[in-house]
């Protein structure tokens, strides 16, 4: 899960629409930074003795949508709220946005499935195995105001 590609790079949208959509109802989604991720591929490779071994590599918080939504309007100052939508809907309002629609309907499977628990774990075999806490949502959000978008099309 990587919340600095897969959440926080719809923050500029979210907040010109004043709107995060998508399909997880409640669900907890424990994702974190992308060097979070680095660091244990980094320590995975490093190690010892890590031949055969398996990590859930989640965040050590966890947030759901309307949780992502609250925050991007705190620290933007805009409003924003979750409009949570059925799958379908989703997946129209992607196609809408340009993507392709097998695109689409991969997301809004993947966003029907953390609203079933399938984006969360509470192990912090992540943050064990980089021997630091994970980046929080809050970090995440800041960053991802702070930093533009990269020219071309999104």
């Amino acid at each position: 899960m990587n919340l600095a590609g897969n959440y926080t790079g719809s923050i500029g949208t979210a907040v010109a629409n004043h709107a995060v959509l998508g399909c997880a109802g409640n669900g907890r989604i424990a994702a974190t930074a992308r060097k979070d991720y680095a660091a244990a591929a980094a320590a995975a490779l490093a190690g010892e003795n890590q031949a055969g071994k398996v990590y859930e590599l989640a965040g050590d918080e966890s947030f759901n949508l309307t949780e992502f939504a609250a925050e991007i309007a705190r620290q933007s100052g805009k409003a924003v709220e979750y409009r949570n939508l059925s799958a379908a809907e989703y997946e129209a309002a992607l196609i809408g946005f340009g993507l392709p629609a097998r695109f689409a309907a991969l997301l809004a499977d993947s966003k029907t499935g953390a609203s079933k628990g399938g984006v969360f774990d509470d192990s912090k075999q992540l943050s064990t195995l980089i021997g630091r806490p994970t980046r929080s949502l809050s970090e995440a959000v800041k960053l991802a105001i702070a930093t533009p978008p990269a020219p071309g099309p999104h």
